[in-house]
């Protein structure tokens, strides 16, 4: 199993630990262990609802998370032990908060981080007890989390923002290596594989952007950018270029494996690609070691070899048909290499300022726009209308069967239920396993906990070192995370002066019971195979490429510019693809009610990722294009527009329209042909033919999968397993 970094890790694991370290401190000398369980639970709950920001939206963030984790501390305080009251606030509240999430990363986050507090007021609830001793720790254990986050920030101000350029540049390392295997001429034959695989990879990708975009977009709000800021965007905008440049797909690779198998030209193209996939990883780990990325020497003298070898294989292959495209290929390594030079010198990241050098925004804060968001969610189309109205009722049972049964710790039921339950069957399921194994161990050595720690100060050491350790692992492995807070719970009950041993058989029955009722919400109510719809997901897939190659050739004909809106929709088509890639996997994982549309479904993502591959190229090659009239882009954009307008419609387009669309597409690309003369000729008219070699297979994939859906085969017929 690989795990993370030790340094990053630890480094985001000290605002934790210095705040349960004061908490355990205050609570030892003020000599009140039984107010170490909401304190702690405080601390916990902010940590879950950390956002990176700048300084001052940060503390917009904690304004608003104790604002609301006010409102839902209270609210489950008043109600607790009211029966139906208690039923209703928890239920409503359940409803309102995860709908809330509609609006942006921020909200979703805060409003699950409320949900939390909310059940935590009940845990930690004791009829004994003042009634606002609970909310009031709980907030505190928040506040003292946040002036931690405070402080650390104003010593490590950009650490978050460089930890996930790193990462977007550790994901687009990988993505090299998937691409290297494409010039392997002994796997000739097993392409189509490479290709699922590179699609897979591509996916992991694009989630790094998207984490490093938002890192960026909330670094960036302000007026005033810091230079550290600006140069992690450099770094991001140029991590964006290089996977258009690698994603781009310039020759049909069975074909070239064939034709070069021979010679050491194909050879000389994986290495480069393997040697600038760690390049790649060590700008990563220059980022992660704050020190400074110095170019390899040796990985430019394999770009100047593969230029060497590509000039010899020219002159021995002057007839060679892939040839010119073969040049396009190692153009684009080129920009690559070009990039890479650029990264070590932080002087030539400040270049460059009139670029348009803004990001999408994640979310809209004005009212009336919140409003039309959440509105605009209210209907079961919506799969975050779905998980609000499913994880409701979740919450409604188990506080149903805790207030019938009058269980004096059934509000674990509650917790588990509520972590455990997942806007997908997936997921859910995987937690379900993590869930309990996680919390068994925990049980079997907590168990251990009163006879080797028996005084107040080890216990709260305990405290200390399981609650840190759950933020250290609760990101990359559930059950590890589900240990260690399982072992805290113990301790936190022990130091309250309950008695261990009978909770332990408690925790666990509750663990299983909370499991159960969020596996049967995923399984049973409104469960994602229902509105899995592959050909929904593929059609948007077609429609943005659709998209993308319209922004193109608006750029083929107007000059070259990596512009907002250009960026925008570039990402919005890996995005759709990774999309596709991300269902793929998740009916994967059930392959008994998808049989019937796996093949089909892996199809559409080899021929939809060859498709934006070969789209990727002519962006690539946009900067080249001379607009003069005679020997520029203008003999291609009618025959582009029609292709572009194809696939955006092709979704929608029947039969009949779709062979008179395509008749009309050959006819115009067979008079380019005979016209074709100038290199630059070659190569338009050699993407232009790969582009136009996918629309077929697509179109096929995409309807035959739609027909299957249509003739009683849909996602909602098939049983849970």
């Amino acid at each position: 199993m690989n795990t993370p970094p030790l340094k990053p890790l630890i480094i985001a694991s000290l605002p934790v630990f210095a705040s349960v370290f004061i908490a355990a401190t205050l609570v030892w000398h003020f000599n009140t262990p039984k107010l170490a369980m909401p304190f702690v639970l405080g601390i916990i709950a902010g940590g879950l609802v950390d956002l990176d920001n700048r300084l001052t939206g940060r503390l917009i963030n904690i304004v608003i998370t104790i604002a609301l984790f006010t409102l839902s501390s209270l609210l489950a305080q008043s109600t607790i032990g009211t029966g139906v009251p208690f039923i209703l606030a928890m239920t409503l509240m359940t409803f309102g908060f995860t709908i809330l999430g509609t609006v942006g990363l921020k909200y979703r986050t805060i409003a699950f981080g409320a949900l939390a507090v909310a059940t935590y007021t009940t845990l930690t609830y004791t009829p004994e007890s003042y009634w606002l001793t609970s909310p009031v720790m709980i907030l505190l254990g928040t506040v003292l989390y946040s002036v931690n986050t405070l402080i650390f920030q104003i010593i490590l101000p950009h650490r978050p923002v460089q930890e996930t350029v790193a990462n977007a540049y550790d994901a687009l390392s990988n993505y090299f290596d998937a691409k290297a295997d494409f010039f392997d001429p002994d796997e000739a034959a097993w392409l189509g594989n490479r290709q699922i695989d590179l699609a897979m990879s591509n996916t992991g990708v694009i989630t790094a952007f998207n984490q490093c975009r938002a890192a960026l977009f909330y670094r960036l709000r302000g007026q005033h950018r810091h230079p550290r800021t600006a140069k992690m965007l450099r770094y991001y905008l140029s991590a964006q270029d290089m996977h258009e440049r690698i994603s781009s797909a310039h020759v049909d690779y069975s074909e070239m494996a064939e034709q070069l198998k021979n010679t050491d030209l194909i050879f000389r193209i994986r290495r480069l690609l393997e040697m600038q996939g760690q390049a790649c990883r060590n700008i990563a780990a220059t980022l992660r070691n704050n020190k400074p990325y110095a170019y390899s020497k040796r990985l430019g003298r394999a770009m100047e070899g593969c230029r060497q070898s590509l000039s010899h294989f020219a002159e021995t292959h002057a007839d060679n048909a892939n040839l010119h495209n073969i040049r396009r290929l190692l153009d684009n390594l080129s920009s690559v290499d070009y990039q890479l030079r650029q990264l070590q010198n932080d002087a030539s990241l400040a270049e460059n300022d009139n670029a348009d050098t803004r990001i999408a925004a994640l979310e809209n804060t004005k009212f009336r726009n919140i409003g039309e968001t959440v509105l605009s969610q209210l209907n079961f189309d919506s799969s975050v209308f779905r998980h609000a109205t499913r994880l409701s009722i979740v919450v409604a049972a188990a506080c149903i069967i805790v207030e019938i049964l009058h269980l004096n710790l059934g509000y674990w039921i509650l917790l588990t239920a509520l972590f455990v339950c997942q806007p997908n069957y997936t997921a859910t399921k995987s937690r379900v396993y993590q869930r309990i194994a996680g919390t068994i161990l925990g049980v079997i050595v907590g168990s251990l906990v009163p006879y080797f720690t028996p005084s107040v100060e080890t216990k709260l050491w305990i405290v200390i070192a399981s609650t840190t350790l759950f933020f250290m692992t609760r990101s990359y492995k559930y059950s590890f995370s589900t240990f260690f807070i399982t072992i805290q719970a113990l301790t936190s009950l022990s130091l309250a002066g309950l008695d261990v041993y009978h909770a332990m058989p408690i925790r666990i029955i509750d663990t299983i019971v909370g499991s159960v009722i969020a596996w049967a919400a995923a399984t049973y109510l409104w469960p994602d195979w229902r509105y899995l719809t592959l050909s929904h997901t593929a059609a948007q897939t077609i429609t943005a490429n659709g998209r993308y190659l319209d922004a193109i050739l608006d750029q083929l004909q107007n000059g070259s510019r990596d512009d907002f809106d250009y960026r925008l929709t570039r990402r919005q088509a890996h995005e759709s693809i990774a999309a596709l890639s991300s269902t793929l996997s998740d009916m994967s994982s059930n392959p008994k009610k998808y049989q019937d549309r796996l093949q089909d479904g892996f199809t559409l993502l080899k021929t939809s990722y060859a498709l934006t591959g070969h789209i990727s190229a002519l962006g690539a090659y946009r900067d080249q294009v001379r607009i003069d009239g005679n020997d520029g882009f203008a003999p291609y954009a009618k025959l582009t527009h029609h292709i572009a307008e194809l696939l955006t419609q092709m979704p929608q387009t029947d039969p009949e329209a779709f062979e008179t669309a395509m008749t009309q597409i050959r006819q115009e690309f067979a008079e380019l042909e005979q016209n074709t003369q100038a290199q630059q000729d070659h190569i338009l008219k050699h993407q232009l033919d790969l582009i136009i070699r996918q629309l077929t297979p697509c179109y096929q994939a995409l309807h035959r999968q739609a027909d299957v859906e249509a003739v009683g085969k849909e996602p909602d017929t098939f049983q849970p397993v």
